[in-house]
């Protein structure tokens, strides 16, 4: 197994596109109801399975429909499933995803068995099986958030594994205080810039990237949407540009992202195109409904770098 998944599984029902929201008993018609894979750990999974890469999870979900579901797609995806415990007593995690015409999202989320994941629930004799741990997202996980987050990711470095984490938003406005614990375990850190700076205080990219990697992060992605990527590891930086594509849907564009940056990671190739593969995983995946439909093959999404403009820096 190259990489383990752990963290977050939800099933998005995606709705497109709203305009706007009906007023209290009133209704509003719509393109399309989907239902989808969501969450953190659960996309960067399966974009990773269909870039090609060995790949497993770990998490929670209920015995239910959603549950079924999310089990069943990830098992057609060649997925490693473990890992995944299913909770009789809690349902499974679950987004509504109101998608705007211009491709912006607006959600409702149960939390349901991702909130009662555990350290318990963690099987580390299976994580030492894989090469990269993927933990995700951080504030989002409020059984594991914290000092939990920081026991895993220092056990895995223990066995010989490289860490990835990557977060959310944090409703709760804790930010700094709880992934502090972790920042020396972590080798590869990719959060949303807006994260970053919420939780460093830092405006400046480069300051930002200096601020985590002084903590003991190894490598820094700072995901920036339509302004691409900045990575900052030893004696090393890159600005690289977005791909210009028609944007559709932008769940799971972050997700897609990371999947891209650890595919570059456990090929061995060097950080710019580690960085470029990353953004086109995730120019792909705005592309289509969904947070893992757009997810192009190795070769395919290679082929989409060589022919697919770059946005220019503004």
């Amino acid at each position: 197994m190259d990489v383990l998944c752990l963290g977050q599984f939800t099933a998005d029902v995606v709705v497109k596109s709203v305009e706007r929201i009906p007023k209290r008993g009133k209704s509003e018609f719509i393109d399309k109801i989907e239902l989808h894979n969501g969450g953190c750990a659960c996309n960067t999974a399966v974009a990773l399975a269909k870039i090609g890469i060995k790949t497993g999870v770990m998490g929670k979900v209920g015995r239910d429909g959603f549950g079924d579901f999310l089990v069943k797609l990830m098992g057609s995806c060649g997925l490693d499933l473990r890992g995944l415990k299913k909770d009789p007593n809690i349902g499974t995690s679950s987004t509504v995803v109101l998608v705007s015409p211009d491709g912006e999202r607006t959600f409702l989320h149960y939390s349901g068995a991702n909130a009662d994941l555990t350290v318990d629930d963690i099987d580390f004799n299976l994580v030492k099986e894989a090469k990269i741990l993927h933990l995700a997202p951080t504030y989002l996980l409020p059984q594991l958030d914290g000092e939990p987050t920081a026991q895993i990711l220092k056990e895995a470095k223990e066995m010989g594994l490289r860490t990835s984490l990557d977060t959310a938003w944090d409703a709760r406005g804790q930010w700094l205080n709880l992934i502090e614990p972790s920042l020396p375990y972590i080798d590869i850190f990719l959060p949303s810039l807006e994260e970053a700076r919420m939780i460093s205080g830092i405006s400046n990219i480069r300051k930002i990237a200096r601020f985590f990697r002084s903590d003991g992060v190894k490598i820094m992605g700072l995901k920036m949407g339509k302004k691409g990527c900045y990575i900052q590891a030893e004696n090393k930086e890159f600005h690289i540009p977005a791909f210009h594509v028609k944007v559709v849907d932008t769940t799971g564009a972050g997700d897609g992202f990371v999947a891209g940056f650890l595919t570059g990671i456990v090929k061995g190739w060097d950080l710019k195109l580690t960085g470029e593969f990353a953004n086109a995983v995730g120019g792909c995946a705005v592309t289509s409904v969904g947070a893992s439909q757009g997810i192009k093959s190795l070769d395919e999404t290679l082929q989409f770098m060589k022919t697919t403009p770059k946005l220019r820096h503004t």
